[in-house]
Order: structure tokens, then C-alpha cells, then sequence
């Protein structure tokens, strides 16, 4: 989810973690994200993290200046591809919008779902509530945001009044990040189609028609995969 970083000097690791092959950043943020959502936020320490992380504590708060600021940038990474992904979509005059709603619904489900642990289920901390986690809660207003501007471009919601197109845009942005719940109370479920289907839902409380559906869907796939990176043939905003 993060850029790798170049390992400081200074800041040697206690033993090495071979499997990984991480820098030592993103080797506390991989470590953060797995004791985070199977041990819960409040019971890991810092401490642990360091010493899975094969770090002393103190050379942890080289990289970050506390757990909180570890959750931020978990959480961050969570909103800001879809967020780059979303940006390119409303600037595409040419696709009908609502295959670029499609398109957007589809690639922020499938980051939710997507990596080893269920980070989106961290939105639901008490912890997240407060200032600290301004940046998180601004660059998620800012995607919901394009999302309600897709819908706005979009023939049914072209005709909704403010009030109306605000409501709906909740709902649609809802529906996307119910995939965090559900994969939290089914972690088996395949994140392809549960990405698919919410999808598709989302067109349906839109207001899209269901016999325009699978052009749309057809339409949307193609945009993806237009946004795709050629060398690997896997959209970037999936990489996690």
C-alpha cells in the first residue's frame, strides 16, 4: 500500500526477517496491519510490532511517532488509490458515466477486499473519530466526493434534486464499503465477484435500468483495463 523507502542509516533491525524482503518501514506497517486486525488495535504495543518487525522499539519512531500514526497511513492507503483512480475516471469525458461509476464502485470493492488482512474494518475504531486522523477522514470525503459527481453526470442523477442526489451518494458510497463487513464475517468469499456485484448493485440504486446493466458493466471492465499497467496486466490501484 505504501511506496517503499530506502532503509535509514542509524536504524539497524534487531535480526533480520528474510521472508519479507521489505525496508524496515514497510515491514512495521505489514506487521502493524496483520496484529491490528487479528489482535485488535488497542491490545498490540509498539513494542510488538518492533519485535515483529525485527526492530528496537526505539528505532520504530525513526519511521513513525507512535501507533496512531501507524494506523493513519494503514487506513490512508486504504482510500488513496481508489482516490487516484476516481480522479482519472471523472476526468474521462468520453465513457458514459455510468460505466465510469461502475468502474469506480468496482476498484475501490476490489482494494477493500483485496491484500492479506481487512483494513477497511479498522474504519470502525472509536480511535478513527478523533483529530489525528484528519488526513484519513479528508482524502475519504474526497473520494466520496467523485463519487457523487459520477452519479450527478449520470442520466437518473441528472434528474435527483440536491437533497436527493446527496442521499443517494451516501448510499452508493455505503454500498461499496459494506464489502468490508461482509468480507470480515466471511473472509473465504471470492473478491472478484463480491467486487462485481457490488458493482453492479450500485448501478441499481443509481438508477440505472437493469437491461443496461451488462453493457455497462461490459463498458466498465474495458475502462479498467484500460488503466491497467501493461507490464503486469493487473490494475495498480489493486496492488496492495
Amino acid at each position: 500500500m505504501t511506496t517503499p523507502t530506502s532503509r535509514r542509516v542509524g536504524r539497524p533491525r534487531v535480526k533480520e526477517r528474510p521472508a519479507s524482503g521489505l525496508e524496515p518501514r514497510d515491514d512495521v506497517l505489514a506487521v502493524a496491519a496483520e496484529l491490528f486486525t487479528t489482535r485488535g488495535y488497542t491490545a498490540t504495543s509498539t513494542r510488538t510490532i518492533a519485535e515483529r518487525a525485527g526492530l528496537r522499539q526505539a528505532s520504530l519512531y525513526h519511521y513513525f511517532d507512535g501507533k496512531e500514526a501507524i494506523l493513519a497511513e494503514l487506513l490512508e492507503g486504504t482510500v488513496r488509490p481508489s482516490l487516484e483512480v476516481a480522479r482519472g475516471l471523472v476526468s474521462d469525458a468520453e465513457a458514459a458515466p455510468e460505466a465510469r461509476l461502475w468502474a469506480l464502485c468496482h476498484s475501490d470493492a476490489a482494494l477493500l477486499c483485496g491484500g492479506p488482512h481487512n483494513l477497511g474494518a479498522l474504519y470502525l475504531l472509536p480511535e478513527v473519530r478523533t483529530d489525528r486522523f484528519a488526513a484519513f477522514h479528508r482524502v475519504r470525503s474526497e473520494l466520496r466526493r467523485f463519487y457523487g459527481e459520477l452519479l450527478a453526470a449520470t442520466e437518473a442523477g441528472a434528474a435527483l434534486g440536491a437533497e436527493d442526489l446527496t442521499l443517494r451518494t451516501d448510499l452508493l458510497f455505503g454500498l461499496t464499503e459494506s464489502v468490508i463487513l461482509i468480507r470480515r464475517a466471511d473472509p473465504a468469499r471470492d473478491e472478484r465477484a463480491l467486487a462485481t456485484a457490488t458493482a453492479d448493485a450500485a448501478l441499481r440504486v443509481a438508477g440505472v435500468p437493469q437491461r443496461s446493466l451488462a453493457r455497462l458493466r461490459r463498458e466498465g471492465q474495458r475502462l479498467l483495463a484500460a488503466m491497467s499497467d501493461p507490464a503486469t496486466g493487473e490494475a495498480s490501484h489493486q496492488e496492495a
